[in-house]
């Protein structure tokens, strides 16, 4: 079965999927951005939060406005990011929030690859950067970076070979993103890998989350009826080999891209 009907109903279940191991991604997405106090960022789809937290906590931003066209999530990053200086709107990436005189960096954490066209979105990204600001995005390495993923597909695709997550993101890939950035007229393009442990307290850690529904693989394991996923669970367990106290650690890559945009360029012209 294709998994390309993901669900995004639940912050909640997104938290306990993803959301977790996007903390600690942003954090070493942030520190290599290096973007100087007291600035002005948007958040491009925002999620429940992760990134505009991290940013609140270790950046020093003079404001932080977090968009996402999901519902669920603005309301749950609300509720869980109680900073005065952050603020939370619906809002999409074809058509995100502006700011007299641009924002100085605007950022988008895990999910280029889920837009229907990431180019544009990167353009309207940089027309809403004062010159001189930063544009900057990451994306999970599907293909091969993500290793608690690769095990649940591997099995998954052992029985269900339409279900394959790696090949439905293409744009995973540093060139795939240094390619976007530069049709986008940024300058300084440059791309880096972001490498994070991903450590389960034992299998059921590992297996719940993919139970919320929320995310592709959550969809997907949402479509199984009961016995094709309590076969794919039990698979899972013979696959995933822990440690002496039950842990499962594992490990996972994203890729980062950043541009600025030119002196000469106005921010507010797409």
């Amino acid at each position: 079965m294709s998994v390309s009907g993901d669900s995004w109903s639940s912050g909640a279940a997104y938290e306990a999927y993803m959301g977790r191991w996007s903390r600690s991604l942003a954090r070493v997405f942030v520190e290599w951005l290096r973007i100087k106090p007291s600035a002005h960022w948007l958040e491009i789809r925002c999620g429940t939060g992760a990134l505009t937290s991290t940013i609140c906590e270790i950046c020093k931003p003079a404001s932080v406005l977090a968009c996402d066209l999901a519902e669920p999530f603005v309301a749950h990053a609300r509720r869980s990011v109680a900073d005065d200086r952050a603020d939370f709107v619906v809002a999409g990436a074809d058509y995100p929030p502006t700011r007299r005189g641009g924002f100085d960096a605007i950022v988008s954490g895990l999910v280029l690859n889920f837009l229907p066209d990431a180019a544009l979105a990167v353009r309207g990204m940089r027309a809403r950067v004062r010159p001189g600001g930063t544009v900057a995005a990451y994306v999970w390495d599907y293909a091969s970076g993500l290793e608690f993923l690769q095990h649940f597909w591997d099995e998954a695709t052992a029985s269900d070979p339409s279900a394959d997550e790696g090949g439905r993101f293409p744009l995973c890939q540093p060139q795939a993103l240094a390619s976007v950035f530069q049709g986008a007229w940024l300058e300084g393009v440059e791309t880096t890998s972001l490498e994070i442990a991903t450590d389960f307290a034992d299998f059921d850690d590992f297996w719940k989350p993919f139970l919320g529904g929320t995310g592709p693989a959550p969809s997907y394991v949402a479509s199984l009826d009961p016995t094709r996923r309590e076969s794919l669970k039990t698979r899972l367990r013979q696959r995933i080999v822990t440690d002496g106290d039950a842990r499962i650690r594992l490990k996972a890559r994203a890729w980062a891209v950043r541009g600025v945009v030119g002196r000469e360029q106005s921010g507010l012209l797409i």
